[in-house]
């Protein structure tokens, strides 16, 4: 009887685990083209870049006289994964995307591309960073 439990069990914790999405929450370094800066992803879904103490994003910030913010949707069903940034003017609700792609390839290392223009990157190239999770 037991060894009947334990072939049920195993399957339905290989599942569970095998289910679980990557959490993408953190601060994350990277070196693009020898300048460092970080990604930042919350928990409530806002996300920001900081290069040179300099951040861009997050609930709120200010750019060019400007407020807006920065949010962060991912998809997990698409391979590699999909993480787009939308930024959002305060005043006037108009927004941008920023397209991006990812791919971890360990707990807190992932491979990142993104996009500034309308297209989203559909491989990894040169233009890629690795990002390390520093917390």
């Amino acid at each position: 009887m037991k060894h009947l439990l334990t072939l049920f069990l195993i399957p339905f914790f290989l599942l569970s685990y095998f289910n679980q999405k990557e959490n993408i929450v953190g601060k994350w370094i990277g070196d693009d083209q020898n300048e460092v800066g970080y990604v930042i992803f919350d928990a409530d879904g806002y996300a920001a870049f900081e290069i040179n103490g300099k951040v861009l994003g997050g609930k709120e910030f200010t750019m060019n006289g400007k407020k807006g913010k920065m949010t962060y949707t991912i998809n997990h069903d698409t391979t590699p994964i999909e993480i787009d940034f939308t930024l959002t003017k305060t005043e006037s609700g108009e927004t941008k995307h920023i397209l991006g792609i990812a791919e971890f390839t360990g707990k807190n290392i992932m491979k990142f591309n993104m996009s500034f223009d309308a297209e989203r990157p559909s491989e990894f190239n040169e233009n890629s960073i690795i990002l390390k999770r520093v917390n």
